[in-house]
């Protein structure tokens, strides 16, 4: 009797249970299920744009690399017209590479004024940070003989900062301008920065050390500025 009453609770049991979860899935079960889809949708369309993606990389790489060969080959229009289709139809990254190819193409073709426009071009648009302050940099060496010293600062400070990967070549450029514009105390500072920057090259602390060395050779060429003669004392009466 008790195992048949057993019995009669546990088929009560799964028939409330069946009940609940019926009641459950016709609550909720669609949109469940609707999830479900949604989500495994999203995984697929994530994958493909991903693959979509890193075919497009794939092959922009491959084309920049076979216009740097051209490059190499000193096949110049053919190298400028390939790095020119990148630029326009690249992604970002590489657009931007060709870019500076290019800029870098009209100073080997002695055009600084063509360049000096492309490398600010990028300074303007360029979406990566370490390209366009690379950029910056080009365009600054390019202007070192003509632009006056704010016009440096301008260029130059940005890249002066010392989470600046670049922070080193900026202030050798920044510090030869203001050698130039005859401020040797802002000159000195910057090429001091330099010595001391522990991630500097060391052919870059050799040139700021020698910068240094011709600064203090023109302060002991200075002449000697004249003595003021002293009055003698007034003769006493």
């Amino acid at each position: 009797m008790v195992d048949r009453n057993d019995s009669l609770l546990r088929e009560v049991e799964d028939e409330l249970r069946h009940d609940k979860l019926k009641k459950l899935w016709d609550q909720y079960g669609t949109t469940v299920l609707g999830a479900a889809i949604a989500f495994v949708v999203g995984i697929f369309v994530y994958q493909q744009v991903q693959a979509q993606r890193l075919a497009v990389a794939q092959a922009a790489g491959t084309s920049f690399e076979a216009a740097r060969r051209l490059s190499a080959e000193n096949k110049i229009p053919e190298s400028a017209a390939a790095f020119a289709d990148i630029a326009k139809s690249g992604p970002a990254g590489y657009a931007t590479l060709a870019r500076l190819q290019l800029a870098a193409a009209a100073v080997k073709a002695d055009k600084a004024a063509d360049a000096i426009a492309a490398y600010d071009a990028i300074v303007a648009d360029g979406t990566d940070p370490v390209l366009r302050d690379l950029a910056r940099l080009q365009a600054a060496a390019l202007r070192l003989d003509t632009g006056d010293w704010t016009e440096m600062q301008n260029r130059l400070t940005p890249v002066t900062d010392e989470r600046n990967a670049f922070r080193a070549n900026a202030r050798e450029l920044l510090g030869l301008a203001a050698r130039k514009a005859g401020k040797n105390e802002d000159a000195r500072r910057l090429f001091l920065q330099v010595l001391g920057d522990a991630k500097a090259s060391q052919p870059l602390k050799d040139r700021a050390t020698s910068y240094l060395a011709e600064l203090t050779a023109a302060d002991m060429a200075k002449p000697a500025a004249p003595v003021a003669p002293v009055d003698a004392p007034a003769a006493k009466p």
